[in-house]
């Protein structure tokens, strides 16, 4: 027999642990499978949390998973392979290995995989003096040699912008001619005081387990001691995508249609944290976690209300 939840919640980070924690205080029967896969797993320290600032990120899912415990949600660790639609308009979730259980709603908080440039160096060091983002790491690296690798115009933004952390900022242009920027980005950036390096970076100078330099392709090594990178978004939309809901495309990947509480274009589906957006930082993931749950609690509060009334 399929075990029944009123809610399950696929994805175990920040955006499913909150929603979850909702809908436990709320007294409905919640189930979360977790694939054990946060986005911020590389990164040692959390920031700008209010309260849990500096917070390792184990150590905060570790705490959420201890909280929704004690409301009754259920936790499993797994992986959703499939998620059938009913005629009910509920839902079959298949796990990669164990049974199938079923739900009368959904949240999908499957968040997203950070693509990384193929530059030596890179992949290894991420997270540490390889960061992504200013808001993230800002003043943890503040005022040191900052280098921005790029890969897209658009890094221009990323460069114009780490220069509110550090006066000593350069461009390195990578796989970007120069030919493809702007005359707004070139007035931009001289008066940021950022300096463009032409050329393909060939990789990063480790020396005793630090980041000293860039090398270029041609074997000149630039000075630097953090490298900020623009990594491209791989969005988790599988399961959104099986059940047929409406994507929408934005620069950095393809994302799911939804409202304010994230209740996307399926009838009974909530999408949260990254799964519904690139730019949902730890605190923005919690608040739209919370949203969905409080939304799912109301509506089958009222669905039930309803269905009472008829009979």
């Amino acid at each position: 027999m399929t075990e029944r939840y009123e809610a399950i919640v696929i994805g175990g980070g920040s955006a499913g642990l909150s929603a979850a924690l909702v809908l436990g205080r709320a007294r409905r029967s919640t189930l979360v499978v977790d694939a054990g896969e946060p986005r911020n797993a590389p990164a040692a320290h959390m920031q700008g949390y209010l309260t849990r600032d500096g917070m390792p990120p184990g150590e905060f899912l570790a705490e959420g998973r201890r909280e929704i415990e004690r409301y009754g949600v259920e936790l499993v660790a797994g992986r959703v392979v499939d998620v059938v639609r009913d005629e009910a308009g509920e839902f079959d979730v298949t796990l990669v290995e164990g049974p199938t259980v079923h739900a009368r709603r959904l949240v999908v908080a499957t968040g997203l995989a950070d693509e990384l440039p193929s530059v030596p160096g890179v992949a290894e060091r991420f997270g540490r003096d390889v960061v992504h983002c200013p808001y993230c790491h800002g003043w943890e690296v503040r005022d040191q040699a900052f280098g921005v690798l790029a890969t897209t115009p658009m890094s221009v933004h990323q460069a114009l912008m780490v220069s509110q952390w550090s006066k000593d900022v350069t461009l390195f242009l990578h796989t970007v001619a120069e030919a493809e920027l702007t005359d707004d980005d070139l007035r931009r950036l001289a008066a940021a005081g950022v300096s463009v390096v032409p050329g393909e970076v060939a990789g990063l100078v480790i020396d005793d387990d630090r980041l000293t330099g860039v090398r270029l392709a041609d074997g000149t090594v630039h000075a630097r001691s953090v490298v900020f990178v623009a990594a491209r978004a791989v969005p988790h939309t599988g399961l959104l995508e099986r059940l047929g809901a409406e994507l929408r495309e934005t620069p950095f990947g393809a994302y799911p249609v939804v409202d304010e509480t994230g209740r996307t274009t399926v009838p009974g589906v909530w999408a949260a944290g990254n799964a519904m957006g690139f730019a949902e930082l730890v605190v923005n993931a919690a608040s739209g976690g919370y949203r969905a749950g409080a939304t799912i609690n109301g509506d089958l509060l009222f669905a039930d209300l309803d269905a009472t009334v008829r009979a």
